[in-house]
């Protein structure tokens, strides 16, 4: 794992070991951040279900204004705090060690906002799905802002017939094993779970 590009490009990243945690291949990350652009710049990032923190240091290092990362495990949340040491990104970043659903329940109480909202839960769970349908109902976002689920491509069902008002598919895209949806939050009642554009790699 390492960073692909910004200010700490080339940087190693260390990894965990739990089997819950899945890291995104390089290949679909420099895709990700292909599609998103000029989106990341100066945005505040919400990496949820951190991991080893790969895409809000992604972010980070390509300008994006701050970064908030959500992680259940302590061993874990302390390896996102020594990537963020390794990449010198940590003055623009908080960790937080806690459940992913109950940081969203209580983000919304104190009023953050994000730009971009990134949700890679454990797989076959339903998580991604159930997050989703939480910032659908009390967003974090703001009109413009946009959410990005990962998942498997066997766990797609998940997502059909969600009853969303705010959130709009606007995309998706499969990388082997790897399946993107993104979504931008529109006007209330605006939202859709049909996406207008798909493609794959």
């Amino acid at each position: 794992m390492r960073v692909i590009a910004g200010v700490a490009k080339g940087r190693k990243l260390k990894s965990p070991s739990t089997p819950d945690t899945r890291p995104i291949l390089d290949r679909v990350k420099t895709a990700l951040f292909d599609i998103l652009a000029g989106d990341v710049v100066d945005a505040r990032v919400l990496d949820l279900f951190a991991g080893a923190g790969q895409i809000g240091i992604e972010a980070l290092s390509r300008g994006a204004a701050s970064a908030t990362f959500i992680e259940l495990s302590p061993q874990v949340a302390q390896l996102v705090r020594e990537n963020l040491a390794l990449t010198q990104l940590e003055a623009n970043a908080e960790v937080i060690r806690g459940d992913a659903f109950s940081f969203l329940r209580t983000a919304r109480a104190q009023r953050r906002v994000y730009d971009l909202i990134y949700i890679a839960p454990p797989q076959y769970k339903g998580m991604a799905a159930q997050a989703l349908v939480q910032l659908d109902r009390e967003p974090l976002t703001e009109p413009g802002g946009i959410v990005i689920t990962q998942t498997h491509p066997r766990e797609r069902p998940d997502f059909e017939g969600l009853a969303l008002t705010r959130l709009r598919r606007y995309d998706e895209r499969v990388y082997g094993s790897t399946l993107l949806l993104f979504y931008e939050h529109v006007e209330e009642g605006q939202g859709a779970a049909e996406a207008q554009g798909a493609g794959e790699a």
